[in-house]
């Protein structure tokens, strides 16, 4: 693959599937995170008594376990230091894959793009895993580097997954195509203080919508039942 020219247009797609179910990663990675200094998620006891019970469906029969059910076996600790330890090592494979990028002669004019597809519970919210409409499971990593980017820019303003195409799009100088559903994030790239015309939205299952503004999530449910979080007070 480095062997191609360099005056031609390419693009790779690396994926890497941890962290996932089951997290697992060679001794060196858990050794990172000392089961008697880990920092454990913040998790409030009672934080779903004013959550409408339909919050429940969206994550009724899958193989992640309950927090009640980690913290009785034993095994909320093991789980936050397994994800921890996952990380770790899939930091390290995206570091090899730039380390190789940076001895070839692509490494000044290559765009790189790192993000996720979906966040994890870890025991907020009584639950583990990614399907729920709340902040922990729909927020991802974004980050972007190369030519045409505010290098060490951050934003706080909300985005979607699906701006990544005309972001691309517009990044390597094509015609841009009309008909997309996401937005180019260029203008926040070069100057990261730009506010976002539009909010994130994330729909799970049928009719279950999350809206996220720079400050407001809003959760309506398939049933007419609702949440609204002011996230600079309420994480």
């Amino acid at each position: 693959f480095w062997k191609a020219d360099p005056k031609e247009p390419f693009f790779l797609g690396a994926g890497f599937r941890s962290p996932h179910v089951p997290c697992f990663a060679s001794q060196k990675w858990f050794d990172l995170y000392p089961p008697d200094s880990l920092i454990m998620p913040p998790v409030k006891a009672d934080d779903r008594a004013d959550v409408p019970e339909f919050a429940w469906y969206l994550h009724w029969k899958l193989p992640e376990p309950r927090l009640s059910w980690l913290q009785a076996n034993q095994q909320w600790r093991p789980l936050v230091r397994s994800y921890l330890a996952a990380i770790s090592f899939m930091d390290s494979q995206v570091g090899r894959l730039l380390n190789a990028l940076d001895e070839t002669e692509f490494e000044r004019n290559t765009i790189v793009i790192l993000w996720s597809d979906n966040g994890w519970h870890l025991g907020e919210k009584g639950i583990t895993g990614k399907t729920s409409l709340w902040e922990r499971s729909t927020r991802v990593p974004l980050i972007f580097a190369g030519p045409g980017i505010n290098t060490g820019g951050r934003s706080e303003q909300p985005v979607e997954l699906l701006d990544l195409y005309p972001t691309m799009i517009e990044l390597s100088g094509l015609s841009a195509r009309p008909g997309l559903e996401g937005h180019s994030l260029v203008k926040l790239l070069r100057n990261p203080q730009t506010t976002s015309r539009w909010p994130a939205i994330t729909t799970h299952n049928q009719n279950n919508h999350a809206v996220r503004s720079e400050h407001w999530r809003y959760i309506r449910y398939a049933n007419g039942s609702e949440e609204l979080y002011d996230h600079r007070n309420d994480p």
